[in-house]
C-alpha cells in the first residue's frame, strides 16, 4: 500500500474545510489510537492546516507512545482521514476533530503497530479473497456512572473505593449532613437495576444528554436504559462497517466520560468495578455481506447459513487467543464468572444468554447475525473487531463447525461437569489469554505482524500482568495473614 491509498480524497478534504468555515472553527484536533486503545490528540490552529497537511501528514514522536518506536527512530507521521471529521461538543473554542492513521517513514508504508491501520488491512484482506465486501459490527458498550472514586497503590496499602448514590451501601447514609439533601431510600440493589424507572433510576437525564451529544458527533442511537448493575447503563448505537464501528466506540467512550465529568460524576467501562454485581461487557454483533446479501442468512440452525456456522466455529475455536484482544485487562476475567450474565463457556445457542455466542431472534434475513458476548470495552476496538473477523474468516476457510448448540443454562454447569465433558472455556486470566495468543496467532497473519504480537505480549506483561500479580490483595490477607 503506498501513501496515496491512505490520503483523503479531494472531495473529502474540500468538505472538511467547508465544515471548518461553516462552524468558524479555530482549532483542528488530530486524534489517533495507541495499542491499548487510548485516544491521543494534538491541536493545531486552523490557519496552520492546509490541503497539504492531509497529503504530507503531521509529525509525531513515536517514542513517546508506549510500545511504539525507539528513541533513535522516533519519527512517525499522522495522516488525517478527512471524512471522519466532527465538531467537538465539549471544547470552549470551536474545534474540529479528525481521526488519523499512522505512517511509517522508515518503511514507507502504513505503520504496522497502528490499530486503525490493522483494521483497514483486515477489511482489505476480506475484499481481496472475495469472501465478502462488507463486515458489519454492532458493539454494545456497557458502563457505570459513579459519584466518586478513591485509589491507593502504596507500599503498605492497596485499596479502592467507589461511591454512587444508587449503591445499596448508601441506604444508611445521612445525606442531610453530607450535602444538604436527604436519603430517598429508592435503590435497586445488586443485580436489581434492569429497567427500573425513576427515582430508582437516577441516571435518566444523563443518559439522555449522552445520546443527544452522541448524535451531534454522528452516531445514530436508538435506545437508552439502566442495566442490571448498580449505576450501570447501556446505550444502543447502530451497527456499522468494521473501521467505522471502531471509530464510533472511540467517540462513544469519549462522550460518555465527558458528559459524566461535566455533570460532576465519573464514568467507567471497567469490566468489574463492583464485587458481587454484574459487570460491563461489549457484546459484539457481526455479519458478513456481499453484493447487498447477508451471507449469514440461510437454512441452518436459527436461520443461519453454513458460512455463518463456520464463522462462529472460527471465533469460538480461536477464542482463547482472541481474549488477549477482546478481554484486554486483568480485570476482564473477574467479569467472566457464572451468575453475572457474562458467559465463559465457548458455545453457541439461540436466544440463550448463557452461551458465549448468541443468535438473536429475528424475522428478517437482513437482521440475522451472530452476537459474541464475551468481549468487554477495555478492548482496543480496532484490534478486537479485526481479530474476531480474522478468526471467523479462518473458520470459513477451514470449514470449522462449532459443534452442536447448547440450549441449557450454562451458568449452572459445575466445574466438575465442565472438566468431565471437556467443555472449552475462556481463559481464566489475562496471562493465560496472552500465552494462548503466543501459541495461536497464525490466523492473524493477513493484517497482524509477528512483531506486533510480540510487542503486544510485552505491553500486557509489563504494564498489567506483572504489576497485578506482584501486589498483595485484601482477600489474601483474609486467607493467609493468620496462617
Amino acid at each position: 500500500m503506498d501513501k496515496s491509498e491512505v490520503i483523503s480524497s479531494a472531495t473529502d478534504i474540500k468538505a472538511f474545510f467547508e465544515t471548518a468555515k461553516k462552524h468558524e472553527v479555530e482549532f483542528i484536533d488530530f486524534r489517533f489510537t495507541d495499542i491499548s486503545g487510548t485516544w491521543h490528540h494534538m491541536s493545531y490552529t486552523v490557519h496552520s492546516v492546509s490541503e497539504d497537511t492531509f497529503k504530507e501528514g503531521l509529525p509525531l514522536d513515536g517514542s513517546s507512545i508506549p510500545y511504539w518506536q525507539s528513541i533513535e527512530k522516533s519519527d512517525l507521521l499522522m495522516i488525517p482521514d478527512a471524512k471522519t471529521a466532527f465538531m467537538d461538543p465539549f471544547t470552549a473554542d470551536a474545534t474540529l476533530v479528525v481521526f488519523c492513521d499512522i505512517w511509517d517513514i522508515y518503511n514507507n508504508q502504513p505503520y504496522a503497530k497502528c490499530p486503525r491501520t490493522i483494521a483497514k488491512n483486515t477489511i482489505k484482506y476480506l475484499n481481496k479473497i472475495g469472501l465478502a465486501d462488507t463486515a458489519y459490527f454492532g458493539p454494545e458498550n456497557e458502563f457505570f456512572i459513579f459519584d466518586d472514586l478513591k485509589i491507593r497503590d502504596d507500599f503498605n496499602c492497596q485499596a479502592f473505593e467507589v461511591d454512587a448514590e444508587e449503591g445499596i451501601w448508601n441506604s444508611k447514609t445521612d445525606y442531610e449532613e453530607k450535602n444538604g439533601g436527604y436519603n430517598t431510600g429508592h435503590r435497586s440493589g445488586a443485580k436489581g437495576g434492569y429497567y427500573p424507572v425513576a427515582p430508582r433510576d437516577t441516571l435518566v437525564d444523563i443518559r439522555a444528554e449522552i445520546i443527544k451529544t452522541l448524535e451531534e458527533v454522528g452516531l445514530e442511537c436508538y435506545i437508552s436504559h439502566h442495566e442490571v448493575g448498580q449505576s450501570q447503563c447501556e446505550l444502543g448505537v447502530k451497527f456499522d462497517t468494521l473501521v467505522n464501528a471502531a471509530d464510533n466506540v472511540q467517540k462513544l467512550k469519549y462522550v460518555v466520560k465527558m458528559v459524566a465529568h461535566l455533570n460532576g460524576k465519573t464514568a467507567t467501562f471497567m469490566p468489574k468495578p463492583l464485587f458481587d454485581d454484574n459487570g460491563n461487557g461489549m457484546h459484539v454483533h457481526q455479519s458478513l455481506w456481499k453484493d447487498g446479501k447477508n451471507l449469514f442468512a440461510g437454512n441452518e440452525y436459527q436461520g443461519l447459513s453454513e458460512t455463518a456456522l463456520h464463522y462462529i466455529g472460527g471465533v469460538l475455536g480461536h477464542a482463547k487467543a482472541l481474549a488477549a484482544f477482546t478481554n484486554a485487562t486483568t480485570n476482564s476475567y473477574k467479569r467472566l464468572m457464572p451468575g453475572f450474565e457474562a458467559p465463559s463457556i465457548l458455545a453457541y445457542s439461540g436466544q440463550n444468554r448463557s452461551a458465549s455466542c448468541r443468535i438473536p431472534y429475528t424475522n428478517s434475513e437482513k437482521a440475522i447475525r451472530a452476537e459474541f458476548r464475551f468481549p468487554d470495552s477495555t478492548a482496543n476496538p480496532y484490534l478486537a473487531f479485526s481479530s474476531m473477523l480474522l478468526a471467523g474468516i479462518d473458520g470459513i476457510n477451514n470449514k470449522t463447525h462449532p459443534g452442536d448448540p447448547r440450549e441449557e443454562n450454562l451458568f449452572e454447569y459445575s466445574l466438575d461437569k465442565i472438566r468431565e465433558e471437556n467443555i472449552e472455556q475462556m481463559p481464566p486470566t489475562l496471562r493465560a489469554a496472552v500465552e494462548a495468543l503466543l501459541k495461536d496467532h497464525e490466523f492473524l497473519r493477513p493484517s497482524v505482524s509477528e512483531e506486533f504480537v510480540q510487542n503486544y505480549k510485552a505491553f500486557k506483561f509489563e504494564t498489567q500482568i506483572y504489576p497485578f500479580e506482584s501486589r498483595p490483595h485484601p482477600v489474601e490477607f483474609l486467607n493467609t495473614y493468620s496462617c
